[in-house]
C-alpha cells in the first residue's frame, strides 16, 4: 500500500497554533494511516503530507494555510459534493480515507464547530455501489501465521459473507506460500495482519502478497487468541465458538478475530450485516499459483485485459449476483466431482429446455442485486429506490419459481410474498433516490403522513391561486406573488402600478384606501413594496412547517419499514443465492449452445482426453 502521509506537526505539539489546527491534529492522531478529509464549509480539506499526497494522486492544486504563529501548512481541497469520485480514486490507488464532518451546529460567532470522523473507507471495506464492480466480490482478508500453521479469514461487507480456514504446511515458508495462493484465489482487495508479521516472515512480501494489494497492520494484542475469541463471542452473542467450526483452529480463530476487530474499527455504522461465520477447507479447491492463473487467463488475459479472459467469454449472466458467482466458480475451481456434476446437470437441463431457458433469461433481466440490496437494508443504509428495487425483483420470484420447477439440485425458492406485499402496499411506483427528494409512500399507507401532505398541498394550492385572487381584489394586474428564504412569501406591487390604480379609483369617485386594509408592508424596494396579509402568513406557516414535519415523519416511517424488512434478511439472502445459481447455470447453457460446447465426463484418473477438440 502506498504510505499515507502523516502530519508534519505532531498531535501533542499545539503551541502557538489556531484552534482549528489543534482540532485537526487531535482527529488526525486517531487515524494516522488515512488520508483525512476534513470538512470546512463546502470543501473537504487535506493538510500536511496528506495534502501533498492528495494533490499528486488527484491532480488538484496544492496550496497553503496559516495555522499559527510562523506556521503555514500545506493544504489541498475538493468540493464536498464531488467527494465520492475523489475518494474512489484514492482507494483505487491503495490509500485509506477518513471522512471528518461538521457534526455540531454551525452558528455564526459561536466559535469552533464540533467535528468528528463519520466513516472510514479502505480498499477492502468499500460499500458505495459507485466504487464497486457489481460483478466481483470485494474481499478483505486477514492472515495469522505461527510456525507451519496459518489462519485465513475473509469477508465481503457488501454481502455479509464471513469465512475462515486454517492451513497446515511442512514449515513456515510453505505456510506463507499457501497463504499467498489463497489470497490469489480470493482476489483480495486488502490484507490485514498483526503488527510486524510481514517483516518477521522468512520470505519477502512479493513472494506471497499479490501485486497492488494493500496491507493494513493492527496492534499485535488484537491477535492474541483470548482477545480474538472474546471479540467473536461478543459480536455473535454466543457462549462458544464450537458452532462455527473453529474448535482446535487457533490460527483461523486469530485471523477471524483480528479481521472482525478491524472491521469494527473502520465500520462506524456497525456490522449488523456480518451475522454468521463459517469455516471451509482449502482442500476442496484446486491449488493454482500466480503463474498458472496468468497462463489460464481466468480473470484477465496475459496482457491484463479482462475482456479476453475466461470469465469474460463465459459471462452471459443477467444479474450482478450471478456474475459474482460465476467469477467465484472460475477463480476457485472445485475438486469435488459430485458437486461439479450437479452443476453440469443444471446446465444440461437448461440446454435441453430451450423455451424455459429463454423465459428464465428474460425474467432475470428485471432482477436487481438482491444480495447487496439486502445488505444495505440490514445496515440501515438502504434508500427508497433500493427498496423499490427489492420490491420489483421480488415480483419476478413467483414466475421464476414456476419456470425452474424440475431443475436438478434446485430446492423450491423461498416464499418472499409477505415482503413483496409489504413493499407493494407502502411504496410509490418509482421511489426517489433519497428521502426528501420526492414522494416515497403511497396514499393510504400512513394516515398521519397523508393528513400533513393534504394540509401542505391545500396551502400551496391556495398560495398558487393567490396572485389571481389578489389581482381581482385590488384591480392591479401587475401584482405578483413571490418568495425568498429571508422574507418568505409576499405580494409585490410596483410604485407605478399602485399610483395608476389610485388614479383610476379617484377617477371613478372611489375614495377608499388604495389597498385592502389587511395589506401589511413587509419590505420596501427602490421601485416597489412587498406586502403580506395575515391569511398569507398563516398559509406560509403551514407550508414551511409542513416541510420539516413531513421530512421528520417520512424518515421515521421509512426507518420503521427498513427495520421490518431487515427481519426478512434470511429469506432474501436465500432467494438471492438461489437466483444467482439459476442465472449462472442458465447463462452457461446459453454459452454452451452458442459455442457448441459439449459436457465433459469427469473422473479422478488424473488424465484428460479430448476428441475432436478446438483451441
Amino acid at each position: 500500500m502506498p504510505p499515507s502521509a502523516t502530519s508534519t506537526t505532531q498531535a501533542g505539539d499545539t503551541t502557538d497554533v489556531v484552534p482549528l489546527r489543534r482540532q485537526y491534529l487531535q482527529i488526525k492522531a486517531r487515524y494516522p494511516e488515512t488520508i483525512l478529509f476534513f470538512r470546512l464549509g463546502d470543501f473537504y480539506e487535506t493538510f500536511d503530507g496528506d495534502a501533498e499526497t492528495a494533490a499528486r494522486v488527484l491532480d488538484i492544486v496544492l496550496t497553503g494555510r496559516e495555522m499559527g504563529k510562523n506556521l503555514r501548512v500545506a493544504m489541498a481541497g475538493i468540493p464536498y459534493h464531488a467527494a465520492d469520485g475523489y475518494i474512489a480514486r484514492l482507494i483505487g490507488a491503495g490509500y485509506k480515507v477518513a471522512v471528518c464532518e461538521q457534526v455540531g451546529e454551525v452558528t455564526k460567532g459561536k466559535g469552533l464547530v464540533e467535528r468528528d470522523v463519520t466513516r472510514v473507507i479502505t480498499p477492502g471495506t468499500v460499500h458505495d455501489p459507485a466504487m464497486l464492480d457489481a460483478r466481483t466480490n470485494n474481499y478483505i482478508v486477514a492472515v495469522a501465521i505461527d510456525g507451519n500453521l496459518a489462519g485465513v479469514a475473509f469477508a465481503d461487507i457488501t454481502t455479509g459473507e464471513f469465512r475462515a480456514t486454517e492451513l497446515s504446511a511442512g514449515d513456515v515458508s510453505e505456510a506463507v506460500l499457501s497463504v499467498g495462493r489463497e489470497l490469489l484465489r480470493l482476489a483480495a482487495a486488502e490484507i490485514v495482519v498483526s503488527g510486524d508479521l510481514v517483516d518477521t516472515l522468512p520470505l519477502p512480501r512479493s513472494s506471497w502478497v499479490p501485486e497492488g494489494v494493500s496491507i493494513s497492520r493492527t496492534e499485535a494484542w488484537r491477535w492474541q487468541i483470548n482477545r480474538a475469541e472474546e471479540s467473536l463471542l461478543r459480536h455473535f452473542a454466543v457462549d462458544s465458538l464450537d458452532g462455527f467450526g473453529l474448535t482446535g483452529k487457533r490460527q483461523a480463530t486469530r485471523a477471524a478475530g483480528g479481521l472482525l476487530q478491524y472491521l469494527e474499527e473502520t465500520q462506524l455504522a456497525g456490522l449488523k450485516q456480518v451475522d454468521a461465520l463459517s469455516t471451509y477447507s482449502i482442500d476442496a479447491y484446486m491449488t493454482l499459483d500466480a503463474q498458472t492463473r496468468r497462463n489460464l487467463e481466468l480473470s484477465e488475459s496475459s496482457r491484463g485485459d479482462k475482456r479476453y479472459s475466461l470469465c469474460s467469454v463465459l459471462n452471459q449472466t443477467r444479474t450482478a449476483m450471478g456474475a459474482r458467482l460465476l467469477n467465484r466458480w472460475i477463480g476457485q475451481p472445485l475438486l469435488d466431482i459430485d458437486v461439479l456434476n450437479a452443476r453440469l446437470d443444471a446446465v444440461a437441463w437448461f440446454v435441453a429446455s430451450t423455451e424455459r431457458r429463454a423465459k428464465v433469461r428474460d425474467v432475470l433481466r428485471s432482477v436487481g442485486d438482491l444480495e447487496r440490496l439486502t445488505n444495505r437494508v440490514v445496515t440501515g443504509s438502504a434508500s427508497p429506490r433500493d427498496l423499490g428495487n427489492v420490491r420489483d425483483s421480488l415480483r419476478r420470484a413467483p414466475g421464476l419459481a414456476t419456470l425452474v420447477e424440475g431443475l436438478p439440485g434446485s430446492a423450491p425458492l423461498p416464499d418472499c410474498a409477505p415482503v413483496q406485499n409489504l413493499l407493494q402496499d407502502a411504496l410509490v411506483a418509482e421511489p426517489p433516490a433519497m428521502l426528501g427528494k420526492g414522494i416515497v409512500f403511497q396514499p393510504g399507507h400512513a394516515s398521519e403522513l397523508d393528513a400533513h401532505q393534504a394540509r401542505a398541498r391545500e396551502a400551496r394550492e391556495w398560495i398558487a391561486n393567490l396572485e389571481r385572487t389578489e389581482r381581482e381584489r385590488t384591480g392591479i394586474r401587475t401584482l405578483k406573488v413571490g418568495y425568498n428564504r429571508v422574507f418568505g412569501y409576499y405580494l409585490e406591487i410596483t410604485a407605478a402600478a399602485l399610483a395608476s390604480a389610485e388614479r383610476d379609483r379617484l377617477a371613478r369617485g372611489d375614495t377608499s384606501a388604495a389597498l385592502p386594509h389587511d395589506y401589511i408592508p413587509k419590505q420596501t424596494l427602490a421601485n416597489a413594496t412587498r406586502y403580506f396579509t395575515p391569511q398569507l402568513k398563516e398559509y406560509e406557516t403551514i407550508v414551511l412547517t409542513a416541510e420539516d414535519t413531513l421530512s421528520s415523519l417520512e424518515a421515521d416511517i421509512f426507518r420503521t419499514l427498513v427495520l421490518t424488512l431487515a427481519g426478512y434478511a434470511g429469506q432474501l439472502r436465500e432467494l438471492a443465492e438461489a437466483i444467482a445459481c439459476i442465472d449462472t447455470t442458465s447463462a452457461l447453457a446459453d454459452v454452451a449452445i452458442e459455442r457448441n460446447y459439449v459436457r465433459p465426463t469427469l473422473n479422478d484418473s488424473g488424465r484428460i482426453e479430448i476428441a475432436a477438440g478446438r483451441h
